[in-house]
């Protein structure tokens, strides 16, 4: 099995950013209030580098096409737009309940966090199992970058 270097780097970041979330979430029912901010920054802190990885990806080399057989893409096709807002609406409330809570909006911060948190595990494992599908148990399909679709090349 040849794994692509960057989606399971940006993966693992992912990953890493729900497991800090579990734990963040495990240290303030404890009341660990300052261990608990520092590891949600830091899960914030991983889940946009995964970001930062994958933007970068996506415009330079580009966006990796399902490569598993035809019947399937549909069910993928459906199953990755249903990560990708997932995704975007746990990035959103991540970014809100981060706010919230370095503003010391602990009414707010405290109603949205759990929230947040189960949309977070749920994007996690959906987006885990986005890379299953498309390096681990089939190979990837046709990769191109923004700039070359746009320029031509």
């Amino acid at each position: 099995m040849n794994l692509p270097l960057l989606p399971t780097i940006s993966t693992f970041f992912i990953v890493l950013s729900a497991v800090l979330v579990a734990i963040g979430w495990n240290l303030i029912l404890k009341r660990r209030i300052e261990a608990h901010k520092k590891v949600m920054l830091g899960a914030g802190a991983a889940a946009l580098t995964f970001f930062i990885i994958y933007v970068s990806r996506t415009l330079f080399v580009g966006n990796t096409a399902f490569g598993g057989p035809d019947e399937l893409k549909i069910y993928y096709t459906v199953f990755l737009i249903f990560h990708i807002t997932l995704a975007t609406i746990g990035a959103v409330m991540g970014l809100v309940t981060i706010f919230w809570g370095l503003k010391n909006r602990l009414d707010k911060h405290r109603k949205i966090g759990p929230f947040t948190s189960v949309v977070w595990f749920f994007t996690a494992i959906t987006g885990v199992m986005v890379y299953l599908l498309l390096y681990v148990f089939y190979e990837g399909g046709h990769t191109t970058s923004v700039f070359k679709a746009i320029l031509g090349g």
